[in-house]
């Protein structure tokens, strides 16, 4: 599975982006897809997963209520609406894939196909 994401940029503390993510290359329908982000100095923080069938969704602590992961069938696409955004937010974020859902997404080990980086920085 082939993964593009884009939308990264330089936001204001407060902001809001939208990343998004074209996947190709294989039949989606068991697949999780979401994504991951690494910090300068820090490991990969999972941040956010979606199952590709039903649209259900998981979310790292750090994340949850403020950003929002959907898919648009449609066009192979997922996105990663970005909220109340604040400096701790800034990273390298990947789009990521896994070939099936689990129930506990505790990392970003748990995905096995990766996509290029896209650079969200968010000033204070």
């Amino acid at each position: 599975v082939q993964l593009q994401a884009s939308g990264g940029g330089l936001v204001q503390a407060g902001g809001s982006l939208r990343l998004s993510c074209v996947v190709s290359g294989d039949y989606l329908f068991n697949y999780a897809l979401g994504w991951v982000r690494q910090a300068p100095g820090k490991e990969r923080e999972f941040v956010a997963a979606i199952r590709w069938s039903t649209g259900g969704t998981a979310y790292g602590r750090s994340v949850k209520g403020r950003f929002t992961i959907s898919r648009d069938r449609a066009k192979s696409t997922v996105y990663l609406q970005m909220n109340s955004l604040n400096p701790e937010d800034t990273s390298v974020y990947y789009c990521a894939a896994r070939s099936s859902w689990i129930v506990n997404w505790n990392s970003a080990s748990e995905f096995g196909y990766w996509g290029q980086g896209t650079l969200v920085t968010v000033s204070s």
